[in-house]
Parts: structure tokens; sequence; C-alpha cells
């Protein structure tokens, strides 16, 4: 008999769609399993490499073993779990059982069968996560006539503080606010949802990062981004990750970035009002590293939205914008529902309301409409990106320092910081 590695290893997908009934918890029996989890036993002393068991009877077997560590020593070797947070769970079923402290969250399988009656994410007590597939409204108080203060976007984390009356008050990102309590994930639920949702992003943790166009200090600069920006990853090189900033991609510096898992948090609403002043935070009066070997003049700049002066139309064009949060983006697509880009975003949202822009982000220099510089924008205006060169990037500023666009293919019609980047000027084409 050849000795192996025993990986508990159903995927994530599995393991969720296991009903509530199904989960047993640690040290219970279930009769009705045994015949299927013998046969598997059975499987693995014969098996070599690396033994998938089904999460469905995985407590019944741990069970089994935690009374023939000795004799499983003998069989296969050594038992390995994901790493999520059970290390101590495990230890108590002794030296037979570990925690693979290299298997990645996205990987999580049998794990989140122990999750304990706490939450076991980091930086929340009492867990609830978004059940939706578009955005959740945030209210400023219980109930559906209140004012809309911050939208969640499914699978986002937020942090429950009291129940009132079917509504949970929450805490997500910087957002604080009621939701309807039918919507949210608690408990064991929550737990599972959350590790099967969490991605691996890049922070940005200095205050200019260069994005190039290949990975190496000698080429091209594309764009760059700010302290605190959350980059997504599409490949891990050597001394450099290649990244998709809203469908621009490039290459980042790894001394730049710090590689993390995270969960999406609730976006802040704010309403037009009259005379509003956002100021970028992004923004210094020095000049600042940037990781490519050479420095950046970062001016401070101040956003002043003359608000007053902003149409009902313009309005209107945001709210009617906003109902498409969550929808996919396709590159190339022409529909708000089944998917569009950036460009194409812009344009069918203006539409709507008469107006008629290019299909091309590239050619949003040329439509003959108003150009005026960012300092100058107000909610409705049209904000143009540079990307090595050209507009490579356009969405629709709605204040605040937010942008509502079509993003990349894993995030979506979403809102955003407007300045992620220096945007390279504004269009007015609502008066």
């Amino acid at each position: 008999m050849r000795h192996g590695k025993l990986v508990f290893g159903a995927c994530i997908a599995a393991a969720c769609a296991v009903g509530a009934s199904a989960i047993l918890p640690i040290g219970a029996k279930n009769e009705d399993n045994n015949k299927k989890v013998e046969n598997e036993v059975e499987e693995v002393t014969e098996a070599s490499g690396t033994t998938t068991v089904l999460s469905s009877g995985v407590t019944y077997y741990l069970d089994k073993l935690s009374d023939q560590s000795e004799e499983l020593n003998e069989v296969i070797g050594k038992v390995s779990f994901a790493n999520a947070g059970i290390t101590s769970i495990l230890d108590s079923y002794g030296s037979s059982l570990s925690a693979d402290a290299g298997a990645s969250i996205q990987e999580l399988d049998i794990a989140t069968q122990f999750v304990p009656k706490d939450s076991i994410i980091a930086g929340y007590e009492k867990l609830g996560i978004s059940n939706v597939t578009d955005y959740l409204n945030v209210r400023e108080n219980p109930g559906t006539q209140n004012k809309v203060i911050g939208k969640m976007p499914g699978n986002c984390a937020c942090e429950i503080l009291e129940e009132v009356d079917g509504w949970y008050k929450i805490k997500s990102g910087d957002v604080e606010g009621y939701v309807c309590a039918d919507y949210i994930l608690t408990g064991y639920e929550a737990n599972v949802k959350a590790m099967e949702s969490m991605t691996t992003e890049l922070y940005v943790n200095c205050s200019v990062l260069n994005v190039r166009q290949e990975p190496s200090t000698d080429c091209n600069v594309s764009t760059a981004v700010f302290e605190g920006e959350y980059l997504e990853i599409l490949e891990e090189l050597d001394g450099w990750y290649k990244v998709d900033i809203n469908n621009l991609q490039g290459y980042v510096s790894a001394d730049y970035v710090k590689k993390i898992n995270t969960l999406p948090t609730a976006v802040k609403i704010t309403e037009v009002v009259a005379n509003t002043t956002y100021t970028n935070n992004n923004y210094g009066n020095n000049n600042y590293s940037n990781g490519g070997n050479s420095t950046t003049a970062v001016p401070n700049m101040t956003y002043t939205n003359l608000d007053s002066t902003v149409s009902q139309t313009a309005v209107d064009l945001i709210n009617y914008g906003m109902q498409f949060l969550g929808n996919p983006y396709v590159y190339g697509g022409n529909s708000l529902t089944t998917g569009t880009d950036c460009s194409g975003f812009v344009k069918l949202i203006f539409a709507q309301f008469g107006y008629d822009l290019p299909r091309s982000s590239s050619a949003y220099l040329s439509t003959g409409y108003t150009i005026i510089p960012v300092s100058e924008a107000k909610p409705g205006d049209v904000f143009l990106y540079n990307y090595s060169g050209t507009i490579g990037h356009v969405g629709i500023y709605i204040g605040n320092g937010q942008l509502l666009h079509a993003s990349t293919p894993s995030q979506g019609i979403k809102i955003g910081s407007a300045f992620y980047t220096q945007p390279y000027c504004a269009l007015r084409v609502i008066p």
C-alpha cells in the first residue's frame, strides 16, 4: 500500500450546496451516512497521493479518526485541511490532522463546516452578508419610506449592530444605517458566503503608484493610482503584478502594494445639495515616490460642486443610471441589463435623455460638447481618463468624489472613486 496525503477537498460550491439540515456539528453522528462514509474510508486506504473526501460525511469520519490516529498515520501519513481559522479545533483531533497554511481562501472547502458560533471573519463580531444579485439599499431609518444613504453590492460584508422590527442596523465601510433583514445572511450562512465570495486584491500602500505598460521601470507609464485603492489581480509575476484597473491592463511593482483578502463594503450615497464641497484626500502638497523610481508632483485639489445649478435632468439621469448597478460588464455589449462596457454604459444612459454620445471612449474629446476642468465638474458631467495618451475610460460623475460606471468584467456596473487616478478632464453634456 502506498502512503499519500489525505486532503478534505470538496469544493466550496459543493459545500454550500449542502442544506443546513445536512451539516453536522463536531461530535455528531449521522447513521444514515455511515455506509457511504465507510465506503469512502475504504477508498482512502487504497489511494495514493491526494484523496478527496466528501464534506457531507466528514464529522463521522473525524470522530472515527480521533480514536484511530495511530492507525491513520500508518495508512495515509498526514491529513491536511484548508486554513480558515480552524487550527485550534483540528488540534483536538491529534497529530494526524493539521491545517494546510498553503491553501488559498478561494479553495476553502471542508473548513467551512467548522465555523464557530461567532464569526471567524476578521474584523466582524456579528457578520452579515448581503444576499442580493445587484445592490441593497441602506436607509437612514428602518422602513422603505426612508431616505437611501448607501448601497450594498451583492456579497457585501457588514457588522450587524441591532435588529429593529425586521430591519438590521448595520455598519459597512463608512455607511451606517438600516437594511431589510430578509436580504442579509447571518451566522453560519454568512460565514460560508463570505468564504466563497472573498477575493484577493492588491492594496496600494504608497502615495502614488505608476501603472506601466510592461513589467519594467524602463517602459512607459499608462496611468497612476493613489494610496488606498484596491487593484484587481490578473497575474503574479517576479516582482510585479498584472492588474486590471477599470479595464486598463497594466503592471505594478510588488514593492508598493499589499496582497490581501477582501470583502466588498457599502458605498455611501449623498443627496445633491447646494454648495457642497468634496476634498480629494488622495492628493497632497509634496512630491511622492511612486514605485517607478521617479517622483510626481501632486497638487492638493478641492472640488466644489455647484449643485444649486444642477438641472433636474442631471438628477433624473443619475437616478436612472443607478437602477443598473450590479449588472454585468461586457466589452462591446450594448445592453444595460445583459452587459455593456464603459462607453456603452454612458452612451445608453444619456441616450435615454436625448443626448447622443460616442460608442468609443477615445472619441469623447471630439463630441462638440464643452470640455471643462475637473475642478469645475458637477453631478451629471462625464469624466474622461487618460490611459497611455488616449481616453481609455469614461463614467458619470455623481458628486462627492464618486463615479457611476461600467468598471471591469469582475465588478460590472458600480459606484467607485472618481479619483482612483487623476481624471483628464470632464465633459459638460447637460447644460
